[in-house]
């Protein structure tokens, strides 16, 4: 489908906008089908971002997490009290700071995310399967070297 617009504001903008269109069209289309796939193990996609990253980051204080997920405070404040009350999280205080506490991944989080990530992983495999090896490495190149410039 070729993009048109209707005023040109130079060939580069013009290009970059509808680069930038494209990458935020996919990116729709992927959380949303990623968002259905979590959601059917009872989980939230802030609540999985959260179980994710304890699980393969280890233990952090809730100020880590929240810049590892690129949450809000106040989101992801109310995400890990929802985890904690749930089960899926335990909280122990920060013996380095008194004002925070460190979050751990309890077993019944364990339990979940080693059920749902092979899944996961194997969705993002098939996302990317029309891309060949070189493209996929190029394409992450490219927002690596873009998510830099920013």
């Amino acid at each position: 489908m070729k993009i048109h617009l209707e005023k040109s504001y130079g060939v580069r903008a013009d290009n970059s906008m509808k680069t930038w269109i494209q990458l935020f069209r996919t990116y729709n289309k992927v959380r949303a089908k990623e968002s259905a796939y979590i959601q059917s193990f009872g989980l939230t996609m802030n609540q999985f971002q959260v179980l994710e990253v304890l699980y393969h980051r280890g233990d952090m204080n809730i100020g880590t997490i929240t810049k590892l997920t690129m949450g809000t405070p106040g989101n992801v404040t109310v995400v890990v009290r929802n985890l904690k009350r749930d089960g899926w999280i335990s909280s122990v205080a920060d013996l380095k700071d008194k004002r925070a506490s460190i979050l751990s991944i309890t077993q019944k989080g364990r339990d979940i995310i080693e059920k749902l990530f092979p899944g996961h992983a194997k969705n993002f495999e098939e996302y990317f399967e029309v891309l060949d090896e070189d493209e996929t490495e190029t394409l992450f190149k490219l927002l690596r070297k873009l998510n830099k410039s920013l």
